[in-house]
């Protein structure tokens, strides 16, 4: 789209992305940018602009809402490999968060000598710093927008050489300076996944000198708690201390309780991050299912909660099925078999719905979807996640109301993810924008057949470009027009 082509998003219902009343109206974008918001626009456009240069898009039953953001995923390669990103614009996607449970492409080129981060791609580790990161994603171009995140396991992979211990004082220097290199060239905040083998040695001193290097820069915190089972009471302070200590700002990654022992326990943890937001800034993110998915690990594989085979190196023949299933077929044990299966991932069902439904409810809870784009047979949730929303728990739950349910995905999201002028439909704030009928808007992707196109997302602009039309035969992503988003630039 030049700087000069405009659109008329026509006679819909504007939700604003602010969590206020929705208003019937009209939206106009010009350019990357959004020119207008009211009632009839067609008859007082504004000067040089004439109703028949314009695109007009009747909107009459459908909601124009701001693009939705998605807090947490893991898209960091993804966006590079397959830059089209169906999976997630077709949900009315046009921002990633990349970089999430302390994962992230940079300030990290794989040697030979280290073993890889295979959440993300063994091979994809290229980028020995952001900059680099951000001029690959420049030069491809991808159909949405990129913020992201470095990760604390890839800044110790980057500095030492054994990651079963703390850092020393130079190998924490050398992350310092690595981070505050990312942070310099735009980075929205740093991550941790201190529940994962490859940081779980880090003691809170280490992250918590990393994140006053965040603070400094005006960035946010995620984490990947070091315990969402019995222990997540202690996780939540550690958290909380570590983030309080340096001055910067929290986000909870996927807020869970998991384990049928932990069952309910949000009724726990959530007047505790309640507690902590009245000294600090925190906020949560939540995947809207009850299982989540990352890679084979026996000590998950309980016997008691199902656990869905999502990829496997040795046995790729297997994927899709249920361990126990396996397990059964080899006349072995579900730990012995998750051992066999290895390396691999899986789908774990260990949350309970009522849970799931109290952290959605929340307030302070953003939406994130957590897909793992790598996996064979991913989990839904990498197609459905923000559709489902809408489908199970503002139109057939009734948690929150329509207005409050966009807010989780853009104005709440942008605010605190550092995502400037994105979010909010507001006149001259970037033109990222999703039509869609809030009568039908639904996930399709199962548990077995997880490649579902959502059905109800039927126009997405990113940066003023159409990027994705739905309900028209197949779906596919019109144009990519995204960019690397820096930290407090609109980008």
């Amino acid at each position: 789209m030049s700087d000069t082509s405009a659109v008329l998003l026509e006679a819909g219902l504007v939700v604003d992305g602010s969590g206020g009343p929705s208003w019937p109206g009209d939206v106009l974008l010009q350019g990357d940018r959004i020119l207008a918001l009211g009632e009839g626009l067609r008859g007082r456009l504004p000067e040089g602009l004439n109703i028949a240069d314009l695109d007009v898009v009747d909107c009459r039953g459908k909601v124009i809402a701001p693009g939705f953001i998605d807090a947490h995923t893991h898209d960091d390669a993804i966006v590079l490999r397959d830059p089209l990103c169906l999976p997630k614009v077709s949900q009315g996607i046009t921002t990633v968060v990349t970089g999430n449970c302390g994962i992230s492409l940079a300030p990290y080129r794989t040697p030979q000598s280290k073993p890889p981060l295979t959440l993300l791609g063994a091979d994809s580790f290229k980028h020995a710093t952001m900059a680099e990161y951000r001029a690959a994603v420049d030069a491809v171009q991808p159909a949405l927008n990129v913020a992201a995140l470095v990760g604390h396991t890839t800044l110790r992979f980057a500095a030492m050489q054994a990651l079963d211990r703390p850092a020393n004082g130079d190998e924490l220097a050398r992350m310092e300076a690595l981070l505050d290199s990312c942070m310099a060239d735009g980075a929205h905040g740093m991550s941790s996944g201190l529940f994962y083998e490859e940081a779980f040695a880090a003691p809170a001193e280490e992250v918590t000198a990393l994140a006053r290097v965040v603070a400094r820069h005006g960035g946010v915190y995620a984490t990947h708690l070091r315990s969402e089972m019995q222990q997540i009471i202690e996780a939540l302070h550690e958290a909380g201390d570590t983030a309080f200590s340096a001055g910067v700002p929290l986000v909870i990654s996927h807020h869970k309780c998991a384990g049928p022992a932990n069952w309910g326990r949000t009724k726990e943890t959530l007047p505790l991050i309640e507690t902590l937001s009245q000294r600090q800034s925190i906020a949560m993110d939540v995947y809207p299912y009850v299982a989540g998915s990352t890679v084979l690990r026996e000590d998950l594989v309980d016997g008691v909660i199902d656990v869905l085979l999502t990829w496997s190196d040795p046995h790729p023949e297997m994927t899709g099925r249920l361990i126990s299933d396996i397990a059964r077929e080899w006349g072995t044990t579900e730990q012995e078999a998750c051992l066999r299966l290895k390396p691999g991932g899986a789908c774990y069902f260990q949350m309970q719905e009522e849970d799931v439904e109290r952290v959605i409810a929340h307030p302070l809870t953003m939406i994130g979807s957590d897909g793992l784009p790598h996996d064979r047979h991913p989990h839904p949730r990498l197609w459905g996640a923000f559709p489902r929303v809408f489908a199970r728990y503002w139109r057939q739950r009734k948690l929150f109301t329509l207005e409050q349910a966009v807010h989780k995905m853009t104005g709440m999201t942008a605010r605190n993810l550092r995502i400037a002028d994105r979010g909010l439909l507001r006149v001259g704030t970037m033109a990222d924008v999703v039509v869609f009928d809030p009568a039908t808007i639904t996930d399709t992707a199962t548990y077995d057949k997880p490649h579902g196109v959502s059905e109800g997302v039927e126009r997405v602009f990113v940066n003023g470009v159409l990027a994705y039309r739905g309900g028209e035969g197949e779906a596919k992503v019109l144009a990519r027009a995204g960019r690397m988003l820096t930290r407090g630039s609109a980008g």
